[in-house]
């Protein structure tokens, strides 16, 4: 089951990083050879920037190949180290949790505004990665805590 929603996920970023590069290209060509243009592509290529974004941050969680701003732990000697991963992992857990709340209420906001983003896509669709990229992402680093008090990695 979790490699299947594994999968899901890991398609779901490469189809939408695909779709990016061929739409933007197809702009390009249409452009300077045409003289033409699909004039939806650059807000949908915009909302597809935000969602390879939140989408490679979560596998970027999954596969723990994320950015670690993490000073404390080059200095501090290695029987404190599962202290300090297990504190890095709970502030990140906290941090996407909030974040995730806090997107949740702008969707919400913009579900209520009932604003286009392009075509007649709601703009709260596409914004809707947003607090389930970062909900994700916290249960990730909330089960990574929970995985080193046990003296996992």
């Amino acid at each position: 089951m979790i490699n299947s929603l594994h999968r899901l996920e890991d398609t779901a970023l490469v189809s939408a990083l695909a779709t990016m590069l061929i739409l933007a290209i197809m702009q390009i060509v249409l452009r300077n050879f045409f003289d033409t243009g699909f004039l939806w592509a650059e807000s949908f290529l915009r909302i597809l920037v935000l969602w390879v974004a939140i989408l490679g941050a979560m596998v970027a969680t999954r596969e723990n190949n994320h950015i670690n701003i993490d000073a404390l732990s080059r200095y501090v000697p290695e029987k404190y180290q599962p202290a300090i991963r297990i504190l890095t992992s709970l502030s990140a857990a906290m941090i996407c949790a909030t974040v995730a709340f806090h997107s949740f209420v702008f969707v919400q906001m913009e579900y209520d505004d009932r604003t286009i983003a392009f075509a007649s896509v709601p703009t709260w669709v596409c914004q809707s990665i947003l607090p389930f990229g970062f909900a994700v992402m916290a249960f990730r680093f909330g089960y990574s805590v929970i995985a080193n008090l046990l003296g996992r990695r």
